[in-house]
This record gives structure tokens, sequence and C-alpha cells, in this order.
């Protein structure tokens, strides 16, 4: 029997469009659960240097905004992708808010966290979590909040 694979959701993106992971296919990506108002903030940056370096190579990155870690990132889809471009220079794909833990966590998250468990067991401990998959969909590694997103590189070159 096929395993599962990343390719088989589909998310709402930040412009309010549904957005099937299938069109990744091919594609290495990173998935972000992402805060605008988060000590990890930051890391956005280091984020959107990677897109630059990797996304002609094959490398996707996708940003997944979420409120449920100390109510960090409050603001409207609108907001929150004003706050991205205007403050970062973020160009790589968002998605709409989204609960990453609990009953009401979107699939894709309950998908990453029972693939692979964290410090938590399989709960997102908090914002800038990080999810490296291949090119079929697989998961391949998962990333602390506190791994910051150039440190990943080495992990990234071995996928692609």
């Amino acid at each position: 029997m096929k395993s599962m694979s990343v390719h088989e959701f589909s998310a709402t993106t930040i412009n309010g469009d549904e957005k099937t992971l299938a069109d990744y296919k091919g594609k290495a990506l990173l998935i972000v659960n992402t805060a605008s108002e988060c000590g990890f903030t930051p890391q956005f940056e280091g984020l959107q240097k990677l897109y630059d370096e990797y996304n002609d190579k094959g490398l996707e990155i996708l940003g997944f905004p979420c409120n449920q870690f100390g109510g960090q990132d409050p603001g409207s889809d609108g907001e929150i992708s004003e706050f991205c471009s205007m403050n970062y220079g973020v160009t790589f794909p968002m998605f709409s808010k989204v609960d990453v833990k609990g009953d009401q966590a979107h699939p894709l998250f309950h998908y990453l966290t029972k693939e692979t468990k964290g410090i938590l067991g399989d709960q997102i401990k908090w914002n800038f979590t990080k999810f490296l998959i291949d090119q079929e969909g697989q998961v391949i590694d998962r990333f602390s909040p506190q791994t910051k997103p150039e440190n990943i590189k080495d992990n990234i070159e071995k996928v692609l």
C-alpha cells in the first residue's frame, strides 16, 4: 500500500485561494508554522535567504501563520501578508492562518507531527517549527524553532 504524502493535502493561500500541495510534486518543501510577533520572527529573513538561494534548484518554502502560541500572530491574513513582505521581503508562498496543534489543527499538521515526533511527542511546541519534505512528499526531518534556517542548508542540499 502506498504511504501517504503531503501531496494529498490542500490548504488555503493567504490570498484566499485553495491550493493542493500536489502542485509541489517534484520539489523539496520546507513547511514552517510562522508568527509575526514572536522572538523567532526574524527567521523570516533567513527563510527568505534560503528561498532565494534554493528556489531555482527545486526548493519551495511554505509558511503557515499560527496564533496558537502566545497569541503571537493576531492579525488578519492581509495584515500578516503585508507584514511579511514589508518587513522581511517574503516572496515564498504563505497560507491562511491555521491551527497546528489540538483538535482543530489543519490535517497537514496532524500528518507532519505524526510522521516526525519532536520533544513534546507529536505536538508542535512553538512557532517556527520546520518540516523538510522530499520531492515525493515524504517527511525527511523536523527542526525546532531554535534551529536557524541557515543551519539546515546541508539538510536541504541533501534532499535537492
